[in-house]
């Protein structure tokens, strides 16, 4: 449950002329997809810059930014035609249309286009049967919000024989306990407190259930939940599922601060993890496992009382299990809305990070710099440190430069874009990577202009004004329900916060790869 935890840094934002071919999956249609008739069916449709083109014979998907192309297989030209034409379509439809019946390969070659950014996914799949799960609650004095999480739950649409409610009272010192008994769930109490990871593990071990479903005491569970997030069980590859944690609307700033930069929002989007995404998990507080695979690797460590979550998926993942994010499966968060609380919480959670980077050295955090991307900042700073303007103008050659080698290269692969896309493209990934040094350094340094000022009163206001680029940018993507002033606040305080905890943990862990991840190249 940590925010920023080993993430890829300046991740490559950037494919020229990708080719890829599908596997042959069908014999060609021969009409369009219908449109979902059900909003709630798993369906697909093309991404927002996303086009469709016939090249030479081969149904093309072109991604205008990041700059990427997938050719596809021409029996799926008709296919793709209709969607380009029509809009979203869904599973059923494409599988009644093509004639066969392996709707995991299908989903999972379709959710691969979703991942490399071409379509977009909303709904779950059909469900075909009901798997038994226990859901698990820990819990330590939140007697209201136990109440309120447990009738969200007598809420559920799932057959009520195919469930168990577990909850594990940690030592309550008020009457959570008796408020918990006139449910009927299914109580553990702890005479100690031993915190959550060991709670969950401990009713872990006593359930029923084929899937493990945690969600947590101050969460309120949506009536689609287990409905929305079961069906990814379907495919055998996958290991845990979660979805989206929404911030429960309250009626302060940081309330509304929370609903669009909590900690515990992983996407927007349909994810799934893979070798290109290692540092990829979902929240223990709306997180399905499989009972099986959750035993096998030893359940949630119990030393980690932040970051077990990224631990578990992390270790599952390593054993071969896949972690799927499907937002639609929602439950919604009571979050920590006064300031003090707020900022411990964020501390905390950055403690974290340092604590995992240690126990999986396998996952260290890296910074990808594109080298000509890096070539064009470095000259147009060192032209204005050294007061000599005509150093500026190799900037924008160099972009040129960039953008003809990758125009010639997509032009012999025969895609048919413009010179003009393909500089566009470039521009834009040049100023992404700008971008992410910016956010990697109100992440991690910014309190490093507060201490260089007196000394370096440049850099300390070149790396603030990089911490301001980072806030705009923020409140421009999310467009949160607060004045500017009030959203630079918070997010200064969030990132400060964070930041704090993970230089504590770095020097208690005698770790630094959290601050200093390895610099590698897109080449």
């Amino acid at each position: 449950m940590i925010a920023g935890a080993g993430p890829q840094c300046g991740k490559n934002e950037e494919e020229s002329a990708l080719s890829y071919r599908s596997r042959k999956l069908l014999p060609a249609p021969c009409s369009p997809l219908p449109a979902p008739d059900d909003e709630s069916a798993l369906s697909y449709r093309f991404r927002k810059g996303v086009t469709y083109r016939l090249v030479e014979g081969s149904p093309t998907l072109i991604l205008n930014y990041p700059l990427k192309v997938v050719r596809l297989d021409p029996a799926l030209g008709s296919v793709f035609e209709g969607l380009a034409s029509r809009g979203p379509f869904s599973l059923k439809a494409f599988l009644d249309q093509v004639g066969i019946e392996n709707s995991i390969k299908t989903e999972r070659f379709l959710d691969g286009l979703v991942r490399k950014g071409f379509l977009e996914r909303s709904g779950a799949a059909t469900i075909t049967s009901f798997p038994f799960i226990s859901v698990i609650i820990p819990v330590r004095n939140r007697a209201e919000m136990i109440s309120e999480c447990l009738r969200s739950l007598e809420a559920l649409d799932y057959p009520r024989d195919r469930l168990e409610i577990i909850v594990v009272d940690d030592a309550s010192q008020d009457h959570t306990p008796a408020v918990v008994a006139a449910f009927p769930v299914k109580l553990i109490s702890l005479s100690e407190r031993r915190q959550a990871s060991f709670c969950r593990n401990r009713a872990a071990a006593q359930a029923l259930g084929d899937l493990l479903a945690f969600i947590d005491s101050d969460c309120l569970a949506d009536p689609l939940w287990l409905r929305q997030l079961t069906p990814s069980f379907q495919d055998p590859a996958v290991a845990a599922v979660g979805g989206m944690v929404e911030a429960y609307l309250g009626p302060g700033g940081l309330d509304r601060y929370e609903m669009v930069k909590s900690s515990l929002k992983v996407s927007s989007w349909y994810r799934r993890s893979g070798p290109d995404d290692r540092f990829f998990y979902v929240p223990s507080c709306n997180l399905l496992v499989r009972k099986e695979l959750f035993l096998e690797v030893g359940g949630f460590r119990e030393d980690l009382h932040v970051g077990e979550d990224v631990d578990l998926c992390w270790r599952l993942q390593g054993c071969g299990g896949e972690v799927e994010y499907i937002p639609s499966g929602k439950v919604h968060h009571k979050h920590r809305n006064r300031l003090g609380a707020f900022c411990v919480r964020r501390f905390q959670y950055g403690t974290s990070e340092p604590m995992l980077q240690k126990l999986h050295p396998e996952r260290s955090k890296t910074f990808l710099v594109p080298p000509l991307s890096f070539l064009f900042w470095a000259v147009t700073a060192l032209s204005f440190a050294l007061g000599f303007p005509p150093l500026a103008a190799a900037g924008p050659g160099i972009l040129f430069v960039q953008s003809l080698h990758k125009f010639w290269k997509i032009r012999k692969n025969k895609i048919p874009l413009g010179f003009g896309v393909v500089c566009l493209a470039v521009v834009r990934s040049s100023l992404s990577f700008f971008y992410q040094c910016c956010a990697f350094v109100s992440r991690y340094y910014l309190l490093c202009p507060f201490l260089l000022l007196p000394l370096f009163p440049f850099l300390s206001l070149f790396l603030f004004g990089m911490h301001l680029l980072t806030v705009t940018v923020e409140y421009l993507t999310h467009k949160p329900r607060l004045s500017p002033l009030e959203f630079a606040l918070y997010f200064t305080l969030d990132q400060m916060s964070y930041q704090g905890g993970v230089w504590w943990g770095c020097i208690r862990q005698s770790n630094f790869r959290a601050l200093f991840p390895a610099i590698k190249s897109h080449l």
